[in-house]
C-alpha cells in the first residue's frame, strides 16, 4: 500500500474525520455526511455490490482498494472492511492518491 494513503487514513482517523463499519457507513451516507467510501478488496462481493449501489444512489464516490488487514492497521482497528471519510479535503486527496 502506498505510504501516503496509509498516512492520510491515519491522520483522518486522528482528526475524527474517518468512520468504519457497515452500519455507520449506511447512516453517514443517508444523512449526507459521507464524502468517500473505501471498501477493502477482500470484502464480500455482497458488501461491495450493496455499497456500490448505495453510493450511486446517494451520488457519493466509492473506491475498492487495499486489503482488510492492511487498512485496519492504518487506522488502529481490527478487521474492518468499510471506511468512510467525512471531510471533503481528506476525501479528495485520498481519491487522487488511490486513482494514481
Amino acid at each position: 500500500m502506498n505510504r501516503k494513503i496509509a498516512s492520510l487514513l491515519s491522520i483522518a482517523r486522528k482528526a475524527g474525520k474517518l468512520a468504519t463499519g457497515e452500519e455507520t457507513a449506511e447512516k453517514l451516507l443517508k444523512n449526507g455526511t459521507a464524502q468517500l467510501i473505501i471498501i477493502a478488496n477482500d470484502a464480500s462481493e455482497n458488501t461491495k455490490q450493496k455499497f456500490t449501489n448505495k453510493c450511486f444512489f446517494y451520488q457519493k464516490p466509492i473506491r475498492i482498494f487495499g486489503e482488510r488487514e492492511t487498512l485496519s492497521k492504518c487506522v488502529g482497528k481490527i478487521n474492518r472492511a468499510i471506511y468512510v471519510i467525512t471531510e471533503a479535503g481528506f476525501a479528495a486527496r485520498l481519491q487522487a492518491l488511490i486513482d494514481e
